[in-house]
C-alpha cells in the first residue's frame, strides 16, 4: 500500500549568496509551507494515487517505497521547471535542494514510467478539487476576496497536425497497417498473404499534398489520386474486418495459448478502434471531395489519434483556426485563478456568464463588486442591464453599433478602467502557454487532457501566492 507522507524531517542546508539563487529557494520554501498549511491538499491527492496500483480485482497489491507527498510535489517541479517525465526526475536525482523539497535527500528516486502512471490515476475532478481548496486557503490567508473578476477564453492545442483528408487517410492506412503486421506475428494465417503497399499509399498522400498547393489545378488534379488513395483504404479496412472474423474464430477454437489470446485480444481492440476512425475518414472524404458537400465541422473527424479535438474558429490574424478545447478562466484579485472549466464542445461565450457568477458567489460567498470581459461575452443591452443591477460596475463592451449613451458609457472612467483590469488575463494565459507548458496538450485522452489544465493552474495559483 502506498504511504501518503513521510513525517521525518530533512537536513537544513546553509543558504546560498547568490541573489537569484535565494529567490529560486524561496519560491520553493513558500510552496512547502502552502503544502504543509494544507493537509487536506495531499489528502485529496492521495485518494487518487494510492489507487495506482490496485486496479482491477485479480492485480496483487503491493507497497511503494515513495509516497503520495513525494509525487505530488515531484509532479510541481515537473510543472515548474517545465520538464518532461524523464527530465523531472534526472534533474531532481541532480539537485540536493529539489531533493530536500520532494522529502527524499538520500536513495533512488522513483522511475519516470511511475511519475507518469500516478499522474495519468489523478483524476480531473481530484485537481478541481485541489484548486478549490487553495483557493479556500487564500481567502483564509486574505490574499484574495473575491472583489473583483475577469474571465477569457482561451484554446489550449491538442498535439495534432494539421488536419486534411489525405493525410487522415495516409494515417488510417499506416496505423491499421501496423496493427496487421502486428497481428501476423502471432496469428499468421488469420491474415493470410496479401501483401501492404506503404510506400504507394504514402507517395499518394505526398503527391496530393503538393497539388494541393497549386489552387489553379487543385480541384481537375486531385480526383484521380483521390480516387487511388480511397480505394487503398477502403481495401485495408475491408482486410481488416475479415482479419478481425479470423482470429475471433481461432481463439474460440482453442488454437492459441493463453499469452497470444491475451496480445491478440489487446490487438484486435485497437484494429477494431481504428477501423471505426478509418471509416469515418473515408465517409466524410468522399462527401467533401467527390461529393462536392460542406461537411460540418462537428461531423469532421480531426485526428486519427486525438479524435476528441475540435476545430476552434476563434478569428485571429496570424492563428485563425486551432484544434484544441476551449479553456474558461475566472479570474479575481492578485491574479489568482478562482475557477476554470474545461469545454468538450465549446459554447458560446454570452450563453456562459450566468455560470460564471453563480460559481463565483458559491466559491466566495456574494457576487464580485466588478466583473469584467471583453465583448465575446455580450449578449444583450437587456442582459447587461440585469447584470447592473445585481453587480456594481459591469464593464462588457457592445459589438456593433452605440446609441450616445452607450458610448457614454463606455467612456467612463470606471468602465475603461476594469477593460484594463481585464486586459490582465491575457497576460496570465501567455504565462501559462509559455512557462506552464498550456501551450500545446501531449497526452492523448480527454481525462488526461482535463487533468493537465488542472496541474497547470495550480502550479499557476501557487507561483502567484508565494509573491504576495
Amino acid at each position: 500500500m502506498r504511504a501518503k507522507s513521510d513525517p521525518q524531517g530533512l537536513l537544513e542546508l546553509g543558504p546560498s549568496s547568490l541573489r537569484v539563487t535565494q529567490a529560486y529557494y524561496q519560491k520553493y520554501e513558500r510552496i512547502d509551507q502552502m503544502l504543509q498549511d494544507n493537509p487536506r491538499i495531499l489528502n485529496t491527492f492521495h485518494r487518487d494515487a494510492s489507487k495506482t496500483f490496485r486496479k482491477g480485482p485479480h492485480r496483487r497489491r503491493r507497497s511503494c517505497c515513495f509516497t503520495s507527498e513525494h509525487f505530488l510535489r515531484t509532479i510541481l517541479v515537473m510543472e515548474l521547471e517545465q520538464l518532461t517525465y524523464r527530465d523531472t526526475v534526472i534533474r531532481i536525482d541532480d539537485s540536493v535542494f529539489l531533493r530536500r523539497f520532494i522529502g527524499i535527500p538520500f536513495g533512488s528516486i522513483m522511475d519516470f514510467s511511475l511519475l507518469c502512471k500516478v499522474f495519468k490515476s489523478i483524476r480531473p475532478e481530484t485537481w478541481k478539487t485541489i484548486n478549490d481548496l487553495l483557493g479556500e486557503y487564500a481567502v483564509e490567508q486574505e490574499w484574495i476576496q473575491g472583489e473583483s473578476l475577469r474571465v477569457d477564453t482561451t484554446a489550449y492545442e491538442t498535439n495534432v497536425h494539421y488536419p486534411t483528408d489525405s493525410s487522415l487517410l495516409w494515417d488510417s492506412y499506416r496505423k491499421i497497417g501496423g496493427l496487421i503486421d502486428a497481428i501476423r506475428e502471432y496469428a499468421p494465417e488469420a491474415v493470410g498473404a496479401s501483401r501492404l503497399q506503404m510506400r504507394l499509399v504514402k507517395r499518394t498522400a505526398l503527391l496530393i499534398a503538393r497539388r494541393a498547393n497549386h489552387k489553379s489545378k487543385r480541384r481537375p488534379t486531385l480526383q484521380k489520386p483521390y480516387k487511388l488513395l480511397l480505394e487503398h483504404v477502403s481495401w485495408i479496412v475491408t482486410w481488416s474486418e475479415e482479419i478481425q472474423e479470423a482470429c475471433r474464430a481461432g481463439i474460440d477454437r482453442g488454437r492459441y495459448d493463453l499469452d497470444t489470446v491475451r496480445v491478440l485480444e489487446a490487438l484486435l481492440a485497437d484494429l477494431e478502434h481504428f477501423v471505426a476512425l478509418a471509416s469515418r475518414v473515408l465517409d466524410q472524404t468522399q462527401r467533401r471531395v467527390f461529393d462536392g458537400e460542406v461537411v460540418p465541422s462537428e461531423e469532421k473527424l480531426l485526428s486519427l489519434f486525438e479524435p476528441h479535438t475540435e476545430l476552434l474558429v476563434r478569428g485571429k490574424a496570424r492563428r485563425p483556426v486551432e484544434f484544441g478545447h476551449m479553456i474558461l478562466l475566472h479570474q479575481v484579485e492578485n491574479k489568482f485563478i478562482s475557477n476554470y472549466e474545461v469545454f468538450r464542445k465549446r459554447p458560446s461565450d454570452a450563453s456562459m456568464v450566468d455560470n460564471i457568477l453563480f460559481h463565483h458567489e458559491k466559491q466566495f460567498g456574494h457576487l464580485p463588486e466588478n466583473f469584467a470581459a471583453d465583448k465575446g461575452f455580450y449578449k444583450s443591452m437587456e442582459k447587461v442591464a440585469e447584470l447592473e443591477d445585481r453587480i456594481r460596475n459591469v464593464s462588457i463592451a457592445k459589438k456593433g453599433s452605440r446609441t450616445a449613451a452607450e458610448t457614454e458609457r463606455e467612456h467612463h472612467p470606471v468602465f475603461r478602467s476594469l477593460q484594463r483590469f481585464r486586459a490582465g488575463i491575457e497576460g496570465s494565459i501567455s504565462f501559462l502557454k509559455r512557462c506552464l507548458k498550456m501551450g500545446r496538450c501531449l497526452y492523448r485522452s480527454f481525462k488526461t487532457y482535463c487533468s493537465s489544465v488542472g496541474s497547470h493552474i495550480f502550479a499557476h495559483n501557487l507561483l502567484v501566492l508565494t509573491r504576495l
